[in-house]
């Protein structure tokens, strides 16, 4: 994939950061904001300032909002010249309007006047000032906060930023890897810089993509979904979800949108951070199958048999058999300390022996069984090797992901790979019962029950 090195860049020496590098790096390719939402330290700084030197010639800007903070720190200081004539202008060279990069930290906590000059900048890429509204250049706004905001007015400004992604503190099987892994420092590789132009001609290519059957039944579904855990999404939202996607497509040099360009979806849809990961749930189990193996009824099947087969095995010899007397005078002839041919013989004969048609019928239901698990077997096997050729061809699904994936069809083949052992395990165990020396015995078990 074409933005590979670009994606390398961003993660480059960041640790359990590839969700927010690729939701950073396609909103930028989309014309979109991100919100990385996460305690201080978390790298949220660090993502902007990458993205930034992706981006030749960018020019960035960097502010920590307060309560107090006043629209001359973002948006530039009265110019006094203007002034002088009447007219109320700022000068915005350096500040927030002639930015294409934006990292704004604790962004809910600014005042109403800065966050209504904000949600026009952040919408429309326009700027009003004085008695002239200007296009801005801004490609992305990045925004950070450690919470989401509780006051309803600020709802409007909150839905402004496409992607809401949760940043979490490296967790302990990284934590040595944190300590002795060091951030790199000056420009980015050249393979890995976008250009104006090539952002251009990609936003061009993605309102040429299709959205396809598939992919609008998933959103419809999406949708349900959203309704029935009472999470409301925008129609401003969904369309620019569904353009979020299309942008994606197209940098994979696809004419159509594919059901994992769906990935987004989660960070798109969560109003909150700790909706994310039921919806990230929702996509595993909707799109790559990662759903827990159903064959509980299988499997009590089996664990049926294992218990039969116990009880047939143990089962003492026959009334009219006085096999255990004899093998109790072959361990008195033997001794205590010596194990003879004939003890072992005579053991052998202390349980109860079975026909030809008791041991066929027992088979016989096993390889019923067999022959259902095998059926699952097959279908599991297939899915697992579908599901992750399509996943490992996705450049964009996060590792992280993808080793979920990987993880989860694992553990669904060897469930089922492990059941086939049992099974076979007791085709032998019955097949190899004691058999009558004079099979004259006309005796058809009971079939073992189960349900299932």
């Amino acid at each position: 994939m074409r933005w590979t090195a670009a994606i390398e860049e961003l993660e480059r020496g960041l640790l359990q950061r590839d969700v927010a590098a690729r939701a950073l790096l396609l909103a930028a390719l989309a014309g979109e904001h991100v919100l990385l939402l996460g305690p201080p330290g978390t790298a949220k700084s660090e993502l902007a300032r990458r993205l930034q030197r992706l981006l030749p010639g960018a020019h960035y800007f960097e502010r920590l909002l307060t309560r107090f903070s006043v629209p001359e720190e973002l948006f530039g200081p009265l110019s006094l010249k203007a002034l002088e004539d009447d007219r109320y202008e700022r000068l915005t060279a350096g500040y927030l309007p002639s930015a294409e990069v934006a990292f704004l930290d604790e962004v809910f906590k600014a005042n109403s006047a800065i966050l209504n000059t904000l949600l026009g900048l952040l919408h429309e890429r326009c700027f009003d000032n004085g008695q002239h509204r200007v296009d801005v250049p801004l490609v992305c706004l990045v925004g950070a906060s450690n919470e989401v905001p509780q006051d309803e007015s600020l709802h409007a400004f909150y839905d402004r930023f496409l992607l809401r992604v949760p940043v979490m503190p490296v967790d302990d099987a990284h934590f040595a890897a944190l300590l002795q892994t060091a951030l790199p420092e000056g420009e980015a590789h050249p393979d890995a810089q976008l250009s104006s132009a090539a952002l251009r001609v990609l936003r061009q290519q993605a309102g040429q993509v299709r959205l396809g059957d598939a992919v609008i039944a998933l959103l419809a579904a999406a949708r349900e979904r959203a309704k029935t855990t009472q999470q409301s999404v925008s129609d401003r939202r969904w369309r620019q979800t569904a353009a979020l996607l299309q942008v994606q497509a197209a940098s994979r040099d696809a004419t159509e949108v594919s059901v994992w360009d769906a990935w987004l979806l989660p960070l798109a849809l969560a109003a909150e951070p700790d909706q994310v990961p039921g919806w990230t749930d929702w996509f595993l189990q909707t799109v790559a199958q990662a759903t827990p193996l159903a064959i509980d009824g299988l499997e009590r099947a089996a664990t049926a048999f294992e218990q039969q087969l116990d009880v047939e095995r143990r089962a003492p010899a026959d009334a009219q058999d006085d096999s255990a007397g004899k093998l109790a005078l072959a361990r008195a002839i033997a001794g205590p300390s010596t194990e003879s041919e004939l003890v072992r013989i005579t053991s052998e004969r202390a349980h109860r022996r079975y026909g030809e048609l008791h041991v066929r019928a027992r088979v016989a239901q096993v390889a019923e069984v067999q022959q259902r698990v095998s059926a699952v077997q097959t279908e599991v096997h297939a899915s697992a090797e579908a599901v992750l050729a399509q996943a490992r061809a996705h450049g964009w699904l996060p590792p992280s992901w993808r080793e979920r994936i990987e993880t989860v069809h694992a553990q669904r083949c060897g469930q089922v790979d492990a059941l086939a052992t049992r099974l076979a395990e007791l085709h032998d165990g019955f097949a190899t019962l004691p058999r009558l020396d004079e099979d004259r015995s006309a005796f058809v078990p009971t079939p073992v029950s189960w349900q299932g």
